[in-house]
């Protein structure tokens, strides 16, 4: 029998950066666990500290993370906001301003869109990662490379379509966003599709098929179902397929998501007609 071969530095950074990993908190590794053989100097003696007063209540600030209100409070603030924007560079900026979601105090940036405001085309997916909160776009990263030439596979370009998160902010590590988080920006997803107004609207992945088309099953049942989506003004066609992460860590799915890309053309060119 012969063992695994011992990972190299590459393999180590590429499974912190997987992990949500992204920065060192010591230029040299720290052995934490080591005894201190250092002898002790006797303590001098001072007088006791003065009692601290606690802080008044009325200066005292809050941590950055504790800005965002009640969840209830922060989903119907989200809901009147979602509501008023008349278009999708009044919602981006809504957005930008939002401070009724915690995710936005631990993102770089927001990360609203990219695509044809246009585009009769829209993929959904659930949340940022990390190379989309550098750059400010969805789907830039790996995921988003497998997206590109999982559009070009029906003759279109990324610059024909529409893509977006339900979750505009990366959660810390790449975490699973909460059901709190989702709900919260589940207002504004919706205003979006409805401005973008989609001839066909497609959910990639779990989460954000369950979340925008109600339903309870998981995506190997939904996958390549088509759903009737509501948008407030029309109803449009809506398929799930699996998110571009899941098939680069399970590719025998890739043929699967092909039979749902070929069911996609197929309707965007009978609604053409």
């Amino acid at each position: 029998m012969s063992s695994d071969p011992a990972p190299t530095a590459r393999d180590l950074i590429a499974f912190y950066l997987e992990a949500g990993v992204d920065c060192a908190l010591e230029e040299e590794p720290i052995d934490r666990l080591s005894t201190c053989d250092r002898p002790t100097a006797p303590l001098a003696e001072t007088p006791p500290a003065p009692a601290r007063q606690p802080p008044d209540r009325a200066t005292a600030a809050a941590p950055r993370g504790a800005i965002a209100p009640p969840p209830e409070i922060a989903i119907e603030s989200a809901r009147e906001a979602a509501r008023t924007a008349p278009s999708l560079e009044a919602l981006r900026t809504l957005l930008d301003g939002f401070e009724g979601c915690s995710l936005k105090f631990t993102a770089s940036r927001l990360v609203f869109a990219d695509g044809n405001p246009q585009a009769r085309l829209m993929f959904v997916g659930e949340a940022p990662g990390r190379d989309e909160d550098i750059e400010g776009l969805p789907f830039v990263g790996r995921s988003g490379q497998l997206l590109n030439r999982m559009i070009a596979a029906i003759g279109l370009k990324r610059s024909d379509v529409y893509i977006a998160n339900v979750i505009p902010w990366r959660p810390p590590g790449n975490r699973t966003p909460t059901p709190q988080e989702t709900q919260i920006c589940l207002p504004f997803i919706r205003r979006q599709i409805e401005l973008v107004n989609p001839d066909v609207l497609v959910t990639l992945g779990n989460p954000s098929t369950q979340t925008l088309l109600q339903t309870r099953e998981g995506i190997m049942k939904t996958r390549g179902k088509w759903f009737d989506y509501d948008t407030g003004t029309r109803t449009v066609r809506a398929i799930a397929t699996f998110h571009p992460a899941y098939l680069l860590r399970s590719p025998s799915y890739k043929r699967m998501a092909w039979l749902d890309l070929r069911a996609i053309a197929r309707v965007l060119e009978e609604t053409a007609s």
